[in-house]
């Protein structure tokens, strides 16, 4: 993969970074001798991941993705207009117009099935290896062998994590975590390496089955995002002969803007089918993950979701006549709720703003201990493979041993008169949890710890029975999911924070309805959603996906002014402290994310304050030597192209010519001896498809090329592939002016022109890295950005 370039002139490439708190002079970091000294005081906990350790820098820009150092690459998503591809669109006819129609339609559609049925597939993963570590654990307790079953539940556990961590581990690192900071990045327009990659797509399914069967703190709703995208960057590479993806009717997606809306319709398709919430996909796409959206893609994205929603009602049925497995029912996560009331009173609002406050705050913190937690854990993880599965394995046995102690600590409940279901449960998931308790009664933690996380939250949603869990119990949960969720996330196990987010917010909205349900009408199940509510709102920082997603998961529209409201109080107060939980990671691991809105200071700079020169420019027939060294010497991905006499009358901008486009041209031998203009012949002998993006990233390099010395020094017509219009502003525009279109039409190039005439038809090239701050602030440290 080629590295982004930083902006275009002919110093050696520097390092852009990635940083939240502090400033850092733009400089290689080769040794360890090299003195990187921050701008101005700040604590060394808010430095970038990329300055805890001392790095060797070979390229432009890097960053931490799956604690590895990875190479990053913005995406094409401007539309390129040169005379090849314009000659392209107007030979096109009808019938490969339809036929693109319909691929779009087709590969929405799979994008669905696939993603349904791998959502469905994990799902009883989880189940059936989950239930059967369960079950044998109950087992052994019911035979009072309690230290065996205690082995038998952490052998279990670390096995499963031990398969996860080796697959995270030496298999594809990038499959760690979520996914969806990676995923938001990408429809940024930002590539760092193997994050959408097939082995990436592999370990995600079956790492994250491991790791949530292994009784982690963690969810598979996080990978499923993850996941989705894979499968369609998977489905749309465009002709890949490496995965023998050739199809030519692929050969219409080898381009970034395509894939991008694949890949959009992909992370919606996954939250849908992590949750059974087909509107709360599109929502989160739109909310969350796209930077650019457009109707068109709404619709489509929205045909995928009603996809998946149907694919995983008709598995489900299947799987009613009890042919999948010991466990696996498909039932996924589904939480009716049929008790809501109509009304509210005064108390029952005032309630619900006092949960979203606390909400907010908690939600906050989570993301401060989070940020915390990963920092310390890349030290850890960049030692090798064996530390990150060492530390697998001690967050698994911490986790064994809470899950298994802690119920010790409570006494035995006795089983309330009159229920439907067997009490204590015996055999399968429940409420009811006999633990080491007498017949006739049931441990109320243990049905909260020892019950795969999908019936833990569904426990905690019941209204069934108000005094189910004991006071104690619901503040015991809450702290232990609290704090393993925290330090769960970050290990090298694909690992989703909404489900730890759940419980721990139902838990604690358990505990507030308990504690005031004398004084409301509304239950405790109702609190525990409300709590939940506040936590994600809190940590996430998403409101109309996030109402919408729980209404689905619910079943419950009666129930959604009062979401609404605690998620709007919510975010409003953790707003205050911090960015949400994405937007963190996304900060913490270097990707230069750009924000929809310019930074304050930006309007006090002009897009001439931040370009660098000199330029590298090409004529419109340039010496192939020249191309060839200057591909050689720089890593920038765009180069001007100026006409010059005598094929103009005066140096005139003809355009940009992509670095990707050059190495197709060179590897083509189409040469003259003689420097003249042989776009004709050029276009004869070139197709569009050939200019065209390959798939997983195996574009022609550098080294591929083999040109003798003769050809050297003869000449190439630039012109045929040249975009002669690219987007441009003049060097007297405001920055943040700047930045804002260069993010809201998806640029990787803005070419700077002159305000006044008799000056080179171009001042510079702006790219992604210039909008950083980091790389503003280190031109003028003067400037304070809080201003």
């Amino acid at each position: 993969m080629e590295e982004e370039d930083t902006s275009n002139h002919s110093c050696p490439p520097q390092l852009d970074i990635e940083n939240e708190g502090s400033l850092y002079d733009r400089k290689d970091l080769t040794n360890c001798n090299d003195d990187v000294t921050p701008t101005n005081s700040s604590s060394s906990l808010h430095q970038p991941l990329l300055l805890h350790k001392c790095r060797t820098n070979t390229t432009s820009q890097i960053a931490i993705v799956g604690a590895n150092l990875s190479a990053i690459e913005s995406l094409d998503y401007e539309i390129v207009e040169n005379d090849l591809f314009k000659q392209d669109w107007r030979s096109r006819k009808k019938v490969q117009i339809f036929q693109y129609v319909v691929l779009k339609w087709t590969l929405a559609c799979l994008i669905g099935i696939s993603t349904g049925f791998v959502a469905f597939c994990n799902n009883l993963g989880v189940e059936n290896l989950a239930g059967f570590k369960l079950l044998l654990t109950s087992d052994l307790m019911l035979k009072e062998r309690y230290y065996l079953a205690f082995v038998a539940y952490a052998g279990c556990n670390v096995s499963l994590a031990i398969c996860a961590g080796v697959l995270c581990a030496y298999i594809a690192p990038a499959a760690a975590g979520s996914g969806i900071p990676e995923v938001k990045a990408y429809l940024n327009g930002v590539d760092a390496y193997s994050i959408l990659a097939p082995s990436t797509l592999f370990v995600k399914i079956f790492g994250s089955i491991f790791g949530v069967a292994a009784g982690f703190v963690c969810g598979k709703e996080g990978p499923m995002v993850h996941t989705g995208a894979c499968i369609a960057n998977l489905l749309g590479q465009g002709g890949s002969r490496k995965y023998h993806l050739t199809w030519k009717w692929l050969r219409f997606f080898k381009n970034d803007r395509d894939r991008r809306d694949l890949i959009t319709c992909g992370a919606a398709a996954g939250v849908a089918a992590a949750f059974r919430a087909p509107v709360g996909g599109v929502l989160f796409a739109l909310e969350e993950a796209a930077s650019w959206w457009r109707s068109a893609l709404l619709w489509r994205t929205f045909f995928t979701t009603a996809v998946v929603a149907m694919v995983l009602r008709s598995l489900i049925e299947f799987c009613r006549s009890g042919k999948c497995g010991l466990f696996g029912e498909g039932g996924l996560i589904m939480f009716d709720m049929d008790s809501a009331v109509t009304t509210y009173t005064v108390p029952d609002l005032l309630a619900v703003i006092v949960l979203g406050v606390v909400g907010g705050i908690f939600g906050s913190l989570y993301n401060y201990l989070v940020d915390k937690v990963l920092r310390t854990y890349s030290i850890i993880n960049e030692r090798g493979p064996a530390y990150k599965l060492l530390l697998v394995i001690t967050v698994s046995l911490l986790t064994s041993c809470c899950s298994y102690g802690l119920p010790w600590f409570t006494e035995c409940t006795p089983c309330p008169p009159g229920l439907e279901a067997k009490c204590p449960t015996i055999g399968r998931s429940g409420n009811y949890k006999n633990f080491q308790c007498q017949p006739g009664h049931y441990n109320d933690l243990a049905s909260l710890f020892l019950n795969p996380n999908d019936d833990a939250i569904r426990n905690l949603f019941s209204s069934s029975n108000a005094k189910e869990f004991r006071l104690s119990s619901l503040i015991i949960f809450f702290a232990a999911m609290y704090s393993l969720g925290i330090v769960t996330y970050g290990i090298a196990v694909p690992a989703g924070l909404f489900i730890p987010v759940i419980l721990a917010g139902a838990s604690y909205g358990r505990v507030a309805g308990t504690l005031i349900g004398s004084i409301s009408n509304l239950n405790v199940g109702l609190f525990a959603l409300l709590g939940a509510a506040s936590f994600l709102g809190g940590t996430m920082r998403m409101t109309v996906s996030l109402c919408v997603i729980l209404l689905e998961l619910t079943n419950n529209l009666l129930m959604l002014p009062l979401v609404m409201l605690v998620l709007l109080v919510s975010k409003t107060v953790a707003d205050s402290f911090n960015k949400g939980v994405y937007d963190q990671i996304v900060k913490m691991k270097g990707l230069p994310y750009l924000e929809a809105h310019a930074e304050p200071y930006m309007r006090n700079l002009v897009a001439g304050d931040v370009v660098s020169g000199p330029l590298i420019e090409f004529g419109g027939v340039e010496r192939v030597g020249n191309i060839y060294h200057a591909l050689k010497m720089t890593n920038h991905h765009g180069f001007p192209v100026i006409d010059e006499p005598p094929f103009a009358s005066a140096p005139e901008l003809c355009g940009l010519v992509l670095r990707s486009h050059l190495l197709v041209l060179l590897n083509g031998k189409r040469f003259t001896k003689q420097r003249e203009l042989s776009g004709k012949e050029l276009l004869s002998r070139f197709r569009a498809s050939d200019f065209a993006k390959a798939g997983s990233g195996k574009g022609l390099k550098l080294k591929d090329l083999d040109l003798t010395q003769e050809e050297m020094e003869m000449f190439v017509d630039l012109h045929p592939i040249t975009n002669t219009s690219p987007y441009t502003v003049v060097e007297t525009m405001s920055l943040a002016k700047a930045a804002v279109l260069f993010r809201e039409v998806g640029l990787r190039h803005l070419c700077v022109v002159p305000k006044s005439p008799g000056r080179p038809p171009i001042v510079g090239v702006l790219t992604r890295h210039d909008f950083m701050p980091e790389h503003i602030l280190g031109l003028y440290p003067h400037i304070n950005p809080h201003k």
